[in-house]
């Protein structure tokens, strides 16, 4: 028998002879010869190797992180005679077919025995496995190895049955996928290749380049929301142009903040649509309705002390440290549902707002889809226009063909005059077409008449905020669930950029600089909060684009167009029934990025299929049970009275303010999602594979940079210096 460091045979040498034409030539069998000069202790070499020590004790890297002695015989774990279950790590990056040769260590490579200089063919893998196999049963007849030697020897032998078996009896779980690997996939497949890494610098050029590109795909998610916001809270169309200016400010001045002091990961700050069902239920609560006179300062001024009080809590929560303790709680099983409730809570808005000008919104809706999903692979000059720019590009066109239908007459209606609506008080004719003419018409906007070339947005320019119980514990819970989403983008972004998961510190971190950026929304009246824009992902992922410089340069010319009045105006006269339209995608978009999330998970489990499908059932018909309660003689579009259950919904405590903090709350689909799925995920018993904690808590998932593949703290993570000498103390926050 060969020495067990001695290399096995070669393939020249296992290869049988090719027989002569008519005649049959059987393989030559060599005799079996013992080695009379090999010690079986040299046993002992090969099991440091494998991490055996034949002595009763593996080490913990053998099976997984299993630590603590381990009884051969026995099996892992089964110290009382009981069960044990070793869960194997998914690795992400490496692909599929890897994961079902069992790849996981040194331990692995060992028992198959078939992880040698070179590749062996399949008679080299068999006479491997078998030299393996003899050496261990001689060991195991051998008495003198330290003692007892022969139940340790037996117990190794049994552990190899075969070329990547495991025995059953061992009971060891494995993450082994039998369906064919899709190279599309970002995540799972490989790493993915990025145009512009995190910490690169293309130079000045690319980078305004690139930062334009990031900002355009992001464009419905930026300044959308005001064209929602503020005709609900009846202000003109020169205020929606002021939001849009504010907007943009604190756009760019939070995603600045974040690339330094947050993260640090390349990820846009704004408002972000999980703030505007809130913001929508406060809007049209019972004691604005009849306003008549500066409603829209009233209304603003309440949203934003709601706001600023509910990023106090936001900020509290990150730079205390009491995100680490709840980010053990929150993981891709919660994280889904809640993301994807966030689209769905607008599905009473979308199409109901546009279908008041099908004419526009069906071409808007059919092109953004062609860009998106027929056009994505076409290239110009080395760039997925269609792609990337799908939203202005579709925007632009329907916008300009909108326009020719205007000048044409293509909305004109005998009698009627394009100022809405105080000419259509006086017919029903008229009053019958007033949404159409409102929805359809490019000139209705009268924003770049009114705008100032040039305006500066300041704090407190709509007033002093207001506070209110009621209203700041609805923005307080909205809070919670901005987190949870930028929870779910923070390591989704992480692995398209080829970082590892950030720490609880990290994003502790990072939540705790949102708490302070909503602030910053609060304090100049944005009229929602600032969070991590959740299209961020998709953005990157298209884009191939993760620089950092090229986001703080964008974000530095979105500060400049802030104060420009007229690019503001401008956007701010885009039809409200186009924006909707967008809208319809954008939504959308979050629903399928939400529900991407569970590709950190074992989709095929019925325990996370039934939290997932439950939760977001729920989250559906709750609200709905809680919208029956409206005033029915609301005089509110319908696409705004689900937002209306608040004043009068079916919670009855004897308090008006609770009332209608409870009612608010549970009328909200994202709510009830995030609780619902918290609840569930953390009771019913899973795996932690099975959840895809392994994944998200893991700092050997992906590479690093500077700090190697190990590296728990990727330096792209890492505080300017200066800043992270001073936090240097505050090790709950990653500093």
């Amino acid at each position: 028998m060969k020495h067990p460091n001695e290399p096995g045979p070669s393939l020249s040498e296992l290869a049988p002879p090719r027989p002569r034409p008519g005649r049959t030539v059987l393989p030559k069998i060599e005799p079996f010869v013992p080695n009379p000069e090999h010690n079986p202790r040299d046993l002992k070499s090969w099991a440091k190797r494998t991490g055996f020590n034949l002595s009763g004790e593996t080490t913990a890297s053998s099976f997984g992180g299993v630590s603590g002695p381990i009884d051969l015989e026995k099996g892992p774990g089964r110290r009382d005679g009981s069960v044990a279950k070793v869960e194997i790590e998914p690795i992400l990056g490496r692909r599929r077919e890897e994961k079902r040769g069992f790849d996981v260590g040194s331990a692995s490579d060992s028992l198959n025995g078939v992880r040698r200089e070179g590749k062996l063919g399949a008679l080299g893998v068999e006479r491997e496995r078998r030299r393996v196999g003899d050496e261990l049963q001689l060991g195991s007849k051998d008495s003198g190895l330290n003692g007892g030697g022969g139940n340790e020897g037996s117990a190794v032998g049994a552990a190899t049955n075969g070329v990547g078996e495991i025995n059953k009896e061992e009971e060891v779980e494995m993450d082994v996928y039998s369906e064919p690997r899709e190279p599309e996939s970002p995540f799972f497949y490989g790493k993915p290749s990025m145009k512009c890494g995190v910490r690169e610098n293309p130079g000045y050029v690319p980078l305004i380049y690139y930062g334009l590109q990031h900002y355009l795909s992001l464009a419905g998610s930026i300044f959308f929301i005001p064209l929602i916001i503020v005709p609900a809270m009846g202000g003109t169309d020169e205020e929606t142009a002021y939001v849009i200016s504010t907007m943009l400010l604190i756009t760019g001045l939070t995603t600045i903040l974040h690339s330094y002091f947050g993260t640090r990961l390349p990820l846009v700050q704004g408002s972000s649509f999980v703030y505007l069902a809130p913001a929508l239920v406060i809007i049209n609560s019972e004691e604005f309705r009849n306003l008549s006179v500066n409603k829209f300062r009233h209304i603003m001024r309440e949203l934003q002390g709601a706001v600023i009080v509910g990023s106090v809590f936001q900020t509290f929560l990150g730079y205390s440290g009491l995100m680490s303790i709840l980010l053990r709680f929150i993981n891709p099983v919660v994280v889904a549902p809640t993301v994807a409730s966030v689209g769905l809570a607008f599905f009473s808005y979308g199409f109901p707002q546009a279908g008041n000008c099908v004419g526009v919104t069906i071409p808007q809706i059919l092109l953004v889809l062609v860009f998106t999903l027929y056009l994505r692979r076409v290239s110009i000059i080395g760039h997925r226009v269609f792609l990337v720019y799908a939203v202005p590009l579709s925007v632009i066109i329907v916008w300009a063909y909108a326009f020719f239908l205007t000048e044409g007459g293509a909305y004109n209606y005998k009698g009627c005059s394009a100022n809405i609506p105080s000419s259509n008080i006086l017919t029903d004719q008229c009053r019958k077409h007033a949404a159409t003419m409102r929805s359809c018409r490019t000139d209705i906007s009268n924003a770049l008449n009114t705008a100032a070339w040039v305006r500066v947005p300041y704090p407190f320019q709509w007033g002093i905020p207001t506070f209110h119980f009621k209203t700041y514990i609805i923005m307080i819970v909205a809070s919670l669930v901005a987190s949870v989403d930028s929870v779910g983008s923070y390591h989704a972004t992480s692995i398209l950029v080829n970082l590892n998961a950030p720490t609880p510190g990290i994003v502790s971190r990072g939540i705790g600089l949102e708490g302070f950026s909503s602030i910053l929304a609060g304090l100049w009246g944005t009229g929602t909060g600032s969070t991590t824009l959740t299209e961020n992902v998709h953005t990157i992922n298209i884009t191939k684009m993760a620089s950092q410089k090229a986001l703080q340069l964008g974000a530095v010319l979105l500060i400049l167009f802030s104060f420009i009045g007229k690019v503001c105006a401008l956007l701010a006269s885009i039809p409200q029934a186009l924006a909707a339209s967008v809208l319809c995608f954008i939504w959308a978009l979050t629903v399928a990025l939400g529900l991407s999330t569970m590709q950190y998970t074992q989709t095929a489990s019925s325990r996370n299929i039934l939290i997932v499908g439950f939760s977001l059932f729920i989250s559906l018909s709750i609200p709905a049970y809680v919208q029956q309660y409206s005033n029915s003689s609301l005089v509110l579009p319908s696409y705004l009275v689900p937002y209306a259950a608040a004043s009068n919904g079916p919670v009855n405590t004897g308090s008006k303010t609770l009332d209608f903090a409870l009612n608010g709350l549970l009328s909200l689909n994202m709510v009830v999602a995030m609780f619902v799925a918290f609840i569930l995920d953390n009771t019913v018993p899973g795996s932690r594979q099975e959840r895809g904690v392994y994944i998200w808590s893991s700092s050997s998932t992906t590479t690093s940079g500077e700090g190697g593949f190990n590296s728990p703290v990727p330096s792209e993570y890492y505080l300017p210096r200066k800043v992270g000498q001073f936090f240097k103390w505050a090790k709950w926050v990653g500093a």
